[in-house]
């Protein structure tokens, strides 16, 4: 906080990216900016105060205004001082605090007509300072394009901000920045394409990776599970590491329920396919959803044997299908449906079915990890990294520490939670 506020200290304007789980905190931060220097002017962007702008600007007083939808052009607008009553895509409190919301602002079409973000970064961020742990250190992360033409019901982003459309920046566009950003990150070790599905549009994905195939960089992306071995082999040919994938669960039903749009046997056979290419996974997985059979789940985990997964909760955003499926069949546990995270900042379950409650999805995710991590495989796995590398080994020992504390931590909140409970 004591940072964020000297920083704040040089700026008339300040604009906050929030989301359902920060917004209380966020609203914090935003006060104590306004204490400092009332003058500041505060906006909030993101997920949140594109679905609930008037819900956000009652949040707190020290909130001017919220950026709804794509809010790239409606910050530039408010940053070059327009009067906000002109802003299209804006929600305002005006001079008497009442709320005002201006017209939508239609979505961006001309992807190349951002500017890159390579400069920023290059200006303000350490980028060693940045881990992910399935990914090369140090790396940038970067967009080639938004929204995804997938129909995910928990996916948050394409149901708010992103759309279902898949808008993008021209193959040559992408290839140009990743040159310039090689040119002046040359420690970068890693570039990662955080689209929601950079596979979706497979002939622009197959340009691209020739384009960054003479490059001679290691680049990853999120891919859906549905690609044939011929597209990842070019893939992986031209420069690939590894896909990010969201498997999520391991039961057909499940899937259908959620508009996945994969089956378990194109996810077999892609995760084949990706062993034989020599691409390494890094899986998603989530427990909780509706109405999710976790035995299946663990167990195809552990049949599909990536190289590395993480477990999430499911987690019903609103804006999204899952948040009113949740609310119309009364699946949430607590009364405000938008509380996702307990007070230290750890999730649990929002959502329990009829025999299955929130205590016991909330201790399937340490299960799975063990179940899945303690197993001869990924232990060897684990141990080449760390014997090859020593900054990985460094990483690997630190990374497990803080897995074992914050399972620790989990059981202890669950315990204090049944005791009060009794």
């Amino acid at each position: 906080m004591a940072k964020c506020l000297a920083i704040s200290k040089d700026f008339d304007h300040v604009i906050i990216n929030t989301s359902t789980p920060s917004l209380k905190n966020d609203c914090k931060v935003a006060e104590a900016i306004k204490q400092q220097k009332p003058g500041t002017k505060i906006g909030f962007v993101g997920a949140h105060a594109m679905v609930l702008p008037t819900e956000t600007l009652k949040a707190s007083r020290a909130i001017d205004w919220v950026a709804r939808k794509e809010f790239d052009f409606t910050c530039k607008e408010v940053a070059e001082g327009r009067d906000l009553a002109t802003i299209k895509g804006l929600s305002y409190k005006d001079s008497e605090g009442k709320i005002k919301h201006n017209p939508e602002r239609e979505m961006i079409a001309d992807m190349d007509s951002l500017p890159w973000v390579a400069d920023v970064y290059k200006r303000d961020l350490e980028i060693e300072k940045y881990f992910i742990g399935y990914l090369q250190h140090p790396y940038v992360s970067m967009y080639t394009g938004r929204g995804c033409p997938a129909q995910c019901t928990f996916c948050l982003w394409p149901q708010t901000i992103g759309g279902h459309k898949y808008r993008v920046r021209s193959a040559q566009n992408v290839a140009d920045e990743m040159a310039y950003m090689k040119k002046i990150f040359p420690q970068v070790r890693e570039f990662f394409f955080d689209d929601d599905t950079f596979t979706a549009n497979l002939p622009r994905a197959r340009e691209i990776a020739k384009k960054l195939g003479p490059l001679g960089v290691d680049w990853s992306c999120n891919s859906r599970a549905n690609l044939d071995y011929d597209t990842i082999k070019s893939f992986k040919d031209n420069g690939l590491r590894l896909f990010l994938v969201g498997y999520e669960s391991g039961n057909d039903e499940t899937l259908t329920r959620i508009k996945k749009g994969v089956t378990t046997d194109e996810m077999r056979r892609f995760t084949k396919d990706c062993h034989k290419a020599g691409v390494i996974i890094h899986g998603t997985f989530i427990l909780g959803l509706p109405v999710e059979t976790r035995e299946n789940t663990i167990r195809f985990a552990q049949e599909l044997d990536v190289f590395s997964m993480q477990v999430s909760l499911a987690a019903p955003y609103p804006g999204t299908e899952l948040f009113e499926q949740a609310k119309l069949n009364g699946w949430f546990v607590k009364k405000d449906k938008t509380d996702l995270v307990e007070g230290d900042g750890f999730q649990q379950s929002a959502l329990e079915y009829p025999g299955l409650s929130k205590d016991e999805i909330y201790e399937n995710v340490e299960r799975f990890y063990r179940r899945y991590y303690l197993r001869p495989k990924p232990i060897l796995r684990i141990i080449k990294t760390m014997l090859e590398d020593k900054d990985v080994c460094v990483r690997r020992l630190r990374e497990g520490y803080e897995f074992f504390k914050s399972m620790a931590q989990r059981r202890n909140d669950l315990a204090a939670a049944r005791a009060v409970g009794a």
